[in-house]
């Protein structure tokens, strides 16, 4: 029987040249130890499994786990397919008799907790999430040290098998949305899982939105705040980077730093973000438009000046701002993927001298491409939007080289329209702006002292609304 089990076990993963088989011959008989080779910690095996099997005296669960030393710990398994599952994972399964144990040996290569390089801040906590999920629960635990913490454990992937946990705070998140993720978790069936972005797309409520609906993050102290109001937080194995549902507009906007500095500069930050924001999506197509309907807009001088640039470019206004928005594009993901230091000298060779070039050579103008790199910083004031702001800026200067400042305003109604109507997870997508919540301004573009913020937020369904004082 013993034989037959893992030799089962051996079939099940394939006969694989990095199955590790070792033998032990005991005081009960023959022990066999099964593992893989590069998973596992070896050393561990050898000190804490190997030589202490030497005096197993019977086959069963209770010996086998008084013998075995920490860290490993004992667990019993059903059946050679879930013992094989279980080797796949990294852990190591003894096969005493017709007994299948498993043991957590789980060798993990990771990177030390360091400073996310997507959320530095000058002041406040540097600690990031890393790519293995029990540093990250262990992080999260820390600064939630309560006993209403809750770690809800998934295994999603056919073949990935990949941890993926939803934390949340009993008694202050609100059921409903713990059962809507919930339930949104467990229909996912997909071949494999490798990050958090995977999961995210399934958590979404509206799929084919440009803008997305469920807030990401690198630091466990943003999460844990987040969690404080009343979200839930999904976590994978293998992943930097936190999830969060419900997710607001208006968090796009927000800094980790905002709370950790004066309220005057963190709002005047929020301020400067958001007419970043204005100033990329928009400006690019007020220039079209302007130079295509509403030329009389403008004053005299700085119309004159236009004009002497503008004078013998053979494309119209509209072309050539899209044609230099695709430029900055190309040498955006030109840079990204080129080696680090080649794609710097890359971005200031094309900004630079393929911008200069190309003004001389009369193919573009001097405004035009002043305009575009102005509408490209604008973008990265906001980085978790780039995408979707780049997508918006194109789709606008053809709605103002079309019908003009009229157009560019009835497009931006319609967008606010759209976005009002979203809704993720019970909380309004535009709150605490539409519908208007009066408390939740205290956190909004213009930020209030903490101590004044003695309610959580209206806008995400929540248990509690005490966060400051006794509770009423």
């Amino acid at each position: 029987m013993q034989t037959n089990l893992k030799e089962k076990i051996l079939s099940y993963l394939g006969n694989g040249f990095d199955i590790e088989a070792h033998e032990v011959i005991s005081k009960a008989g023959s022990v066999w130890v099964i593992y893989v080779d590069e998973n596992t910690d070896k050393a561990v095996i050898s000190e804490s499994v190997l030589k202490p099997l030497l005096n197993l005296e019977r086959f069963d669960y209770e010996e086998v786990e008084k013998l075995i030393h920490p860290p490993a710990k004992v667990q019993k398994v059903e059946n050679a397919e879930d013992g094989s599952a279980e080797v796949a994972k990294g852990n190591a399964i003894i096969v005493a008799g017709d007994n299948l144990l498993m043991l957590t040996m789980k060798k993990v290569a990771m990177r030390a907790v360091t400073e996310p390089p997507t959320s530095t801040v000058v002041k406040g906590p540097r600690e990031g999430f890393v790519e293995n999920l029990n540093t990250n629960l262990s992080l999260l635990r820390r600064r939630l040290a309560t006993t209403k913490l809750r770690f809800e454990k998934f295994e999603i992937g056919k073949y990935s098998k990949t941890a993926v946990v939803v934390a949340y705070i009993e008694g202050l998140t609100h059921p409903k949305i713990v059962k809507k993720v919930r339930e949104k978790i467990e229909k996912i069936n997909v071949d494999g899982v490798f990050d958090s972005s995977y999961i995210g797309k399934y958590l979404e409520r509206a799929e084919q939105s440009l803008f997305r609906q469920v807030g990401t993050t690198e630091k466990p102290d943003i999460l844990s705040h987040k969690m404080l109001e009343g979200r839930i937080g999904v976590l994978v194995d293998g992943s930097p980077i936190a999830l969060s549902v419900p997710f607001l507009f208006i968090e796009d906007f927000q800094d980790s730093g905002d709370y950790y500095r004066r309220d005057f500069r963190a709002t005047v930050l929020r301020l400067v973000r958001l007419f970043g924001s204005f100033v990329a999506i928009l400006l690019p197509a007020v220039f079209v438009a302007v130079q295509e309907y509403q030329y009389q807009v403008l004053p005299l001088k700085f119309l004159i000046t236009i004009l002497n640039s503008t004078t013998g470019i053979p494309l119209t206004p509209t072309l050539e701002m899209l044609f230099v928005l695709l430029l900055f594009e190309i040498l955006n993901e030109t840079s990204l993927r080129m080696p680090k230091y080649v794609g710097m000298a890359l971005s200031v060779v094309g900004a630079i001298v393929l911008g200069d070039t190309a003004v001389k050579a009369g193919l573009l103008s001097s405004p035009a491409v002043l305009i575009a790199a102005l509408s490209g910083i604008g973008l990265y004031c906001v980085p978790d939007d780039v995408g979707t702001f780049s997508v918006l800026r194109t789709l606008f200067v053809g709605i103002g080289g079309i019908l003009g400042l009229y157009g560019i305003v009835l497009g931006f109604l319609c967008l606010i329209g759209y976005l009002a109507s979203l809704d993720s997870y019970g909380a309004p997508y535009l709150a605490p702006y539409a519908p208007l919540l009066l408390e939740d301004l205290q956190d909004g573009v213009f930020k209030e002292s903490n101590l004044d913020m003695k309610k959580r937020p209206q806008s995400i369904p929540n248990l509690n609304s005490t966060r400051q004082g006794e509770e009423k």
